[in-house]
């Protein structure tokens, strides 16, 4: 999202459907009655506001959670350019148990999104792939072959930014986004490499096939 908001063409949304799916789900994170009176709490009034709102930009990004869309009427996603971006499960679920309590299949997202791919697929569309990992190897190809993927031209502007957070940023961003308020560009994090505690270890297993799947399709950097 960072990335993207940087391109003076576009304009990001930062998890519009989080108040939705904290309604639905009646999930315990931080910041909840925050987010609960600060948006809209309908979900399908927000996808209506996706798809038929009216932007002056040329590209409109919505940053997503796959766990977001629950109860939700999903034929929306065929309307759109879809990309998946994936990340070695023991970092994201590292990353989660820093913030809430109970991590879970739901919340790391991989299997759900190896199914909405393959949804996708089999409707006969090209979702992206994109991992982390190769992000970090080669940032401007990766973003390249991404751009060309999805029909828009590449920006360099799009490799860096300045530290700090976004105006475009949810209110959430104060438990969620310390790493990515310190970056400058696309970096390894020091928390990226931290061990992954034994209890949370058979939930990574559990992803990992999924994420394995998810990778062999993505972009190479």
């Amino acid at each position: 999202m960072y990335s993207f908001a940087r391109r003076k063409d576009t304009r990001v949304f930062d998890e519009p459907l989080y108040a939705h799916y904290l309604r639905i789900s009646n999930a315990d994170h931080p910041g909840r009655d925050e987010i609960l009176s600060d948006m809209e709490n309908d979900g399908e009034k927000v996808v209506r506001e996706i798809i038929e709102g009216e932007y002056p930009d040329e590209v409109i990004f919505f940053k997503q959670m796959t766990h977001h869309l629950t109860a939700i009427d999903e034929s929306f996603l065929e309307r759109v350019s879809n990309i998946f971006l994936i990340r070695n499960p023991a970092q994201i679920i590292s990353s989660f148990a820093e913030v809430i309590p109970v991590v879970t299949m739901r919340d790391i997202g991989i299997e759900r999104q190896f199914d909405l791919y393959n949804k996708l697929k089999a409707s006969g569309l090209h979702p992206v792939v994109l991992d982390s990992g190769e992000i970090l190897k080669d940032p401007e190809n990766v973003l390249r072959k991404l751009c060309s993927s999805v029909g828009i031209p590449f920006d360099k502007c799009m490799l860096q930014w300045k530290a700090g957070p976004l105006k475009e940023d949810g209110i959430w961003a104060k438990y969620w986004y310390r790493n990515v308020h310190c970056s400058t560009g696309f970096e390894m994090q020091k928390t990226s490499s931290r061990t992954l505690s034994a209890h949370l270890k058979p939930l990574s297993e559990q992803c990992l096939p999924y994420y394995e799947k998810m990778f062999e399709v993505s972009i190479k950097a």
